[in-house]
């Protein structure tokens, strides 16, 4: 286990981390830090367990609301992908119409051009 010291609000906190994870707990610190530095700024001195609790509750929110997000877009992406299947299948049916179009024209045109040839009908 790694051990990092991370600083919120001017002061040093000892914490523990799996190894590796050392750059990513001490900016996670450096987040939170400037959520209480914004709440200290904006109210002054309110004690460090309000500030605290209150940079929670303001983090707490922009999950919320990045989760709301998140959770439209995978509905939107839900949506785009049965569109997406349902259209392949109409380019599908497409593509049959035309190569039995195709096939029948084909069959006109050899039929045609044998008549313009002199050969018989075939049956």
């Amino acid at each position: 286990m790694a051990q990092v010291t991370v600083t919120i609000d001017g002061k040093a906190y000892r914490m523990a981390c799996e190894e590796g994870q050392e750059d990513h707990l001490i900016g996670l610190a450096q987040n939170f830090d400037q959520y209480v530095g914004h709440l200290k700024r904006q109210f002054g001195e309110i004690g460090d367990l309000r500030l605290t609790v209150m940079a929670s509750i303001m983090i707490m929110d922009e999950l919320s609301e990045i989760t709301r997000q998140r959770a439209a877009l995978e509905a939107e992406l839900d949506s785009l992908r049965k569109n997406r299947d349902g259209m392949t299948a109409v380019v599908e049916r497409n593509d049959e119409a035309v190569a039995s179009m195709l096939t029948e024209l084909t069959t006109q045109v050899k039929a045609i051009s044998a008549k313009l040839n002199g050969e018989p009908e075939k049956a």
